[in-house]
């Protein structure tokens, strides 16, 4: 038991113990309250990557577009105006392919046929 009536060096040596009590208990709460941080920033982080995977990656494949093109120059087909609603002034048809893979494969089609891009 504490007794704060006694000689002022043990006045002194408990008012030590007490700060470095106080000092050891804030140590503790903030490194607490950073692993709540490191923890809240770890669920960000996976909830993130959650989304990212959940959309399909949409690759270029060349060698399938040749063929696919290919196959319809052989069969004479005249490839259609562009329907979808992605299209922008400016665009290339690698711009398509972050929306859709088939509008890039008949946007590839188109400008090989027509020799220019879609209006």
């Amino acid at each position: 038991m504490l007794n704060f009536n006694s000689s002022p060096q043990k006045s002194l040596l408990t008012s030590q113990v007490l700060l470095s009590i106080c000092c050891m208990l804030l140590s503790f709460f903030t490194f607490a309250q950073e692993e709540s941080e490191e923890d809240a920033l770890a669920r960000m982080q996976a909830q993130l990557n959650g989304e990212v995977m959940s959309r399909p990656f949409l690759a270029e494949r060349p060698k399938e577009v040749d063929n696919y093109i290919e196959s319809m120059l052989k069969k004479n087909v005249k490839p259609p105006e562009y329907q979808g609603t992605y299209w922008r002034r400016g665009y290339t048809c690698r711009d398509l392919l972050r929306y859709d893979w088939t509008q890039y494969r008949n946007c590839r089609y188109y400008h090989r046929y027509y020799g220019r891009y879609y209006y």
